[in-house]
């Protein structure tokens, strides 16, 4: 295990994280307005932000276009909005989660939006951490072991894991 990683360290009290039943991913409003399937789904991946990404307060939106069916869309982008514990909008610390499929295998690509040179995330069996400008690969930064946890949550609530 990352030595940094805050799922190391106890919680006072820890969200409760279910898993997701993908038959509950369908969105059946044409006009691609999140319905109750996808509320489900944000509040879960908020509650994994939340407990990852201390001490602020995240909330999900799509970026784009909803698509039919999280996980088995070729592209699904959502903005991860952070606030503060006194619900102060904190837009430099917004992030970006694109998930989509090669193949069969899930990954994910996690971006900061206020910073165009901080390093991304991939995350598909393992995470990669790449240069922003040149897609290069590099090391992880100080404060990237938060998002790597972050990362394998969502992996598992989409995984059904």
């Amino acid at each position: 295990m990352i030595p940094d990683d805050p799922l190391d360290h106890p919680l006072d009290d820890p969200p409760e994280l279910s898993p997701l039943d993908q038959s509950q991913l369908d969105l059946p409003d044409p006009n691609g307005e999140a319905c109750e399937p996808f509320d489900a789904f944000f509040t879960d991946l908020a509650r994994a932000a939340d407990l990852c990404l201390r001490p602020h307060r995240h909330a999900l939106r799509f970026s784009g276009e909803a698509p039919a069916r999280i996980g088995d869309c070729s592209d699904c982008c959502l903005l991860i909005e952070a606030r503060s514990s006194d619900g102060e909008r904190l837009p430099e610390l917004d992030l970006e989660l694109e998930i989509y499929r090669s193949g069969k295998e899930l990954n994910l690509m996690l971006t900061r939006l206020a910073d165009d040179q901080a390093p991304l995330l991939w995350h598909g069996h393992h995470p990669v951490w790449m240069q922003a400008a040149s897609g290069e690969r590099c090391e992880r930064p100080a404060d990237g072991a938060p998002f790597e946890a972050f990362c394998r949550r969502v992996r598992a609530l989409l995984s059904g894991e």
